[in-house]
């Protein structure tokens, strides 16, 4: 196979192989014919080019968070962007342009020097194009949406090799479908994301025993059926800490049950509306005024690669049933795989239609509940997908018939993604851009 990328092909039996493969979760096994690691838009042209004159597919890649639901990679070039690190913030626009490597730790320090925000992520080595190409649920959603609805220019790669820019009015199809469609019509090697003046939040987390949990969940949950104000968002959750020597000491082995929150207006108004959570006497509360920036690290995600398996379902509502429901396998009874076990608060400009909106819509659920557990062996995998298939079954009288790219971890029937109309728009437009189907997204349409 011949190389026009200067030395950064690499394949299978060479030097580097496995680690050249290797997504961020550990646990998923990626044997693709040869991975590609392009530094500027001209590198992935040449590696479209490569792989159409081999017979080969092209899997663009991030970081590999979501890996899983891509499956076997016979006849496909993965297309690393990691190296693709650019990143620029227009403070008087109010704009971050970033090249298809940049994490949102690297985004969101940029941004929060100028006093601004991004509608990123809970975790800061998510890669800020595969967020975004999904939807992008962030701790700012249900004030400002979507981040797919934010991004206001798109740079990319067609099946063809072509490079285009797209924005509402130049190449709009393409500009709609990448907002959202999950990045199967085009590689995106570059965008464009609106920012927000914010420079400080008030939150935290309260903390208790995780023997606690039904009480503090029901807790939770009756404060979520409050008409509460877009700027705060809650997320009621189980945690398990492994005994690991990394883990410190004051968690290590130790389970809690917990409430983490956001709030981005009066610090008064949010104390008010947790208040009800503090009268239930937390052992630990973070809650306070700190940099917006901060919010990167609220949720705890891992900051290093790991191997997990999960996956989550969107909940239309939560009744008092469904609580003992999630009590009941995640609590302090449960016999759990799960780490994490956690359901977030959607709705407010989530949960609305705007004439702008990309492929995604108005998410038509309340909530996201998200399971995740530690997988170093295929056994450990098994274990943690059918513990997170037990809850989804019994979650199912309040599941919603909608699914959120941004969480899912194994394939779904794609029209669960995207409304009918969306759906049949973003087939016609990939057909229309790549024939052949060249590109492979993580959930394909």
């Amino acid at each position: 196979m011949s190389d026009p990328l200067a030395g950064k092909l690499v394949l299978a039996g060479e030097e580097g192989w496995d680690a050249a493969r290797q997504a961020w979760n550990l646990a998923v096994d990626q044997r693709p014919e040869a991975v590609a690691f392009a530094e500027s838009a001209d590198d992935v042209a040449a590696a479209i080019g490569l792989a159409r004159e081999r017979g080969l597919r092209v899997a663009p890649q991030g970081t590999g968070h979501r890996a899983r639901p891509l499956g076997p990679l016979d006849g496909t070039l993965l297309l690393k962007t990691e190296r693709m690190r650019g990143i620029a913030v227009d403070p008087a626009a109010r704009i971050l342009h970033v090249e298809a490597g940049v994490l949102w730790q690297e985004a969101a320090d940029a941004a929060a020097q100028h006093g601004l925000v991004a509608l990123a992520g809970s975790g800061p080595d998510v890669g800020v194009v595969g967020y975004a190409l999904a939807g992008g649920i962030s701790w700012l959603g249900r004030r400002h949406g979507l981040a797919a609805n934010s991004v206001t220019a798109i740079e990319a790669v067609t099946a063809d090799g072509r490079f285009l820019r797209a924005d509402r009015d130049h190449e709009p199809d393409l500009f709609w479908a990448l907002r959202g469609g999950g990045g199967t019509v085009a590689v995106v090697t570059a965008l464009e994301l609106r920012l927000y003046p914010l420079a400080e939040v008030h939150a935290g987390i309260l903390w208790w025993p995780i023997e606690r949990g039904g009480e503090v969940l029901h807790a939770w949950r009756e404060l979520t059926a409050r008409d509460l104000p877009d700027e705060l968002t809650t997320v009621g959750r189980f945690l398990r800490y492994p005994s690991l020597p990394q883990v410190p000491e004051a968690r290590r082995g130790k389970a809690f049950v917990l409430v983490e929150a956001a709030h981005l207006g009066d610090p008064a108004e949010a104390d008010a509306l947790l208040a009800p959570l503090r009268a239930l006497g937390p052992d630990r509360d973070t809650v306070a005024t700190r940099p917006a920036r901060d919010l990167m690290e609220l949720h705890m995600d891992p900051s290093q690669p790991a191997p997990g398996a999960g996956d989550s379902v969107l909940l239309s509502g939560l009744p008092a049933e469904a609580v003992d429901e999630i009590v009941e396998r995640g609590g302090a009874e449960a016999d759990s795989p799960l780490t994490s076990f956690e359901v977030r608060q959607l709705g407010g400009e989530l949960a609305r239609a705007r004439p702008d909106d990309g492929a995604l819509g108005p998410i038509d659920a309340g909530f996201a509940l998200v399971g995740i557990g530690m997988a170093p062996s295929p056994e450990a995998v098994a274990a943690v997908l059918a513990y997170v298939g037990e809850i989804r079954e019994a979650l199912a009288p309040w599941t919603a018939p909608v699914a959120s790219l941004n969480f899912a971890d194994t394939r779904r029937d794609p029209r669960t993604f995207w409304s009918p109309e969306s759906y049949a728009r973003l087939r016609r437009i990939k057909d229309a851009r790549d024939p052949g189907d060249v590109i492979r997204a993580t959930h394909p349409l």
